[in-house]
């Protein structure tokens, strides 16, 4: 059985000669927009898979997965005649192409996350511009206060809140007030 490691460099390399063969020795033209994302190798260096992924013409044509798919088809053989050649190892794997549909979700999950974004907008903008259902302050004592009341929170007779007077007070610092 072969190492993880080695599998890794394999499909590295594998992918970049399958993409380069794409690109530019393969003329059909159901693969002008076909991009290869991924390849993955068994530790036995016998199957590889290769993710793709297609692009449309412009923003707006659909991609045409169909096509795509069975250009691949069509060209496996060379493509692993390729992968032949430019590994050299005793048994070219077999290729096997499967769509990568990551791009389409993490598109997907943008899309959701601008959503959820723009709501949250919304709901900061309301939240801004609403008013209070009933008074602003329910808990403000609505009691008017007299001239003669104190503000200071000393009580009306003069005495301090503690009714004591604040010399005697045996707080940390009494000794230096005395």
């Amino acid at each position: 059985m072969a190492d993880p490691a080695r599998a890794q460099r394999m499909a590295k390399r594998i992918s970049s000669i399958v993409a380069s063969a794409i690109g530019s020795e393969i003329k059909d033209p159901r693969l002008n927009f076909v991009t290869v994302t991924d390849t993955k190798v068994t530790n036995d260096l016998h199957d590889a898979t290769v993710y793709y992924t297609v692009m449309g013409e412009s923003l707006d044509v659909a991609p045409d997965y169909e096509g795509a798919a069975a250009g691949l088809a069509r060209a496996t053989g060379l493509l692993r005649s390729k992968v032949g050649a430019g590994t050299g190892v005793r048994f070219t794997p077999t290729l096997r192409f499967v769509l990568d549909t990551v791009p389409d979700t993490a598109r997907h999950m943008e899309e959701l996350v601008a959503r959820a974004r723009a709501h949250d907008e919304m709901l900061a903008r309301q939240a801004r511009d609403a008013v209070p259902a009933g008074d602003p302050d329910p808990y403000r004592d609505d009691v008017s206060t007299t001239d003669d009341a104190p503000t200071d929170g000393a009580a009306a007779d003069g005495s301090s809140p503690r009714g004591a007077d604040p010399a005697d007070y045996d707080g940390p610092d009494a000794a230096d007030r005395r």
